[in-house]
């Protein structure tokens, strides 16, 4: 699971009836510099990424995402989608552990 900021929708011409009831958004992963800072600056271009969400996320969103094999387990059928929003964050609290620790 990721972190991530919502930039953008998606729209498309024609949607699966799997997506009925959500909405596609262009999100950018957060990297560990912008969680220390709890900063949302933009990344460079060309990593943002493609993420369905039916949760009512919105523009301007912080959320936590999956990706892959597992972002497609929020489906009854085979459904493509390259990210999944599976939560959305009002407040998050990131504390690295120290040198030498393991999580």
């Amino acid at each position: 699971m990721k972190i991530g900021h919502i930039i953008g929708r998606v729209t498309f011409g024609h949607k699966l009836d799997s997506y009925k009831g959500g909405r596609f958004f262009l999100v950018l992963p957060a990297t560990r510099e912008q969680l220390l800072r709890d900063s949302l600056e933009p990344l460079p271009k060309g990593n943002s990424l493609v993420m369905f969400d039916d949760l009512g996320a919105d523009i301007g969103d912080r959320v936590a995402f999956s990706e892959g094999g597992e972002a497609c387990m929020a489906f009854c059928d085979e459904t493509p989608v390259d990210a999944y929003n599976c939560m959305i964050l009002e407040k998050l609290h990131y504390s690295p552990p120290g040198e030498g620790e393991t999580l």
